[in-house]
């Protein structure tokens, strides 16, 4: 079944005016370009994690809060055919074009105050990955479900085959693409210190 994809700009938008935030002291908080933020909210860019963090972050408010459905307090099941019928999120990977893009599809989307994001990502193949690092605070752990992933950290390139996994801290600059021109699909859960 085809996701309806949710993209977060007109939530980034809500939270800010609702708070009575402008453009320019978004940017300023966040340490972002004024013309990034207004792309972001127009949904002419997608987000990659990096920047969305800062912006969360900049408006007071967890990252989960651009995607959230409804807030349950108690546990939140997933069920896997439930995932895959509900809409997913595209973020750019960080491309300088910003086209090139993974499907996120969140795993708590309803948990009240989680700390931690859990995704399955679905990372779409590229010849040539053209991108940027991104660092921002807390943690992350991939593992990989199917394919081939590569992980730049710092001054080095990881690479995963299926069933591999790595934990960093995000506070290294890093990006996270499939081997060239392969598909894959990860289990990604990033935690943000708030």
């Amino acid at each position: 079944m085809a996701n309806s994809n949710t993209v977060v700009g007109s939530k980034i938008k809500g939270i800010r005016e609702s708070k009575g935030l402008s453009l320019e002291e978004v940017a300023e908080r966040s340490g972002l370009s004024l013309d990034q933020i207004t792309s972001i909210e127009t949904d002419q860019n997608l987000p990659s994690l990096g920047p969305l963090i800062k912006i969360a972050r900049a408006l007071g408010v967890r990252l989960g809060t651009f995607m959230d459905d409804n807030d349950a307090l108690g546990p939140v099941v997933c069920r896997a055919e439930e995932r895959e019928s509900k809409s997913s999120i595209s973020f750019s990977n960080g491309a300088a074009d910003a086209r090139k893009h993974m499907e996120y599809h969140p795993l708590a989307q309803q948990k009240a105050g989680r700390h931690m994001e859990p995704f399955i990502i679905d990372i779409n193949p590229e010849e040539e990955p053209n991108f940027q690092l991104s660092a921002h605070e807390g943690e992350e752990f991939i593992y990989v479900m199917q394919g081939k992933v590569e992980i730049v950290y710092g001054k080095d390139t990881y690479s995963l085959k299926e069933g591999d996994s790595i934990f960093y801290d995000s506070i290294v600059k890093h990006h996270v693409h499939g081997a060239p021109g392969k598909s894959a699909k990860i289990l990604a859960v990033v935690y943000i210190p708030f």
